[in-house]
């Protein structure tokens, strides 16, 4: 696993909030549903502490960016209902593309060209540093969940699909 100097505009955004991170790269792999997945075994970090950010967007007219583990599903009414909507989908790439200025497989909920609320599943919470997209394709920012939901006055809630 190599940590280089690479900028973006997630680097910048933390930077300019004080927080400290570490950057990894990993081979980008596009493979629909299974980007987080490369992500967590191109820097070997267990799968528990990557978190892969999805657009989501809510009754048609507010878009919020939900940060939830790599190996879990997305819970679209229970975004939904946090934000008093009842209805969840998944915004479109362009539209992702255009909102973050970041490519999909490489939207970072910080330094997004339009900040949107962000909520990340409450597990995040459970572990002492948390791996998340850095703002590009193939690289990844590892820093403590608490800073990262400081930082984009994030709130933590239950996101995912129960286990069956």
């Amino acid at each position: 696993m190599s940590q280089q100097k690479i900028e973006t505009p997630t680097t910048h955004f933390l930077a300019a909030h004080g927080i400290a991170y570490t950057m990894h790269d990993y081979d980008y792999v596009s493979d629909p549903g299974k980007i987080g997945l490369h992500a967590a075994a191109g820097i070997g970090i267990e799968q528990e502490k990557v978190f892969k950010t999805l657009m989501v967007e809510i009754d048609k007219k507010q878009v919020v960016c939900a940060v939830i583990p790599v190996h879990q599903k997305m819970n679209l009414k229970k975004v939904a209902a946090l934000f008093g909507g009842k209805n969840a989908r998944m915004l479109n790439a362009e539209k992702a593309e255009a909102l973050t200025g970041f490519q999909v497989g490489g939207i970072s909920p910080f330094g997004a060209r339009t900040q949107v609320p962000v909520v990340f599943e409450k597990t995040a919470l459970d572990h002492d540093i948390m791996y998340i997209n850095g703002g590009g394709r193939g690289l990844v920012v590892g820093l403590a969940p608490q800073q990262a939901l400081a930082c984009v006055n994030g709130q933590s809630a239950d996101l995912t699909v129960d286990p069956t």
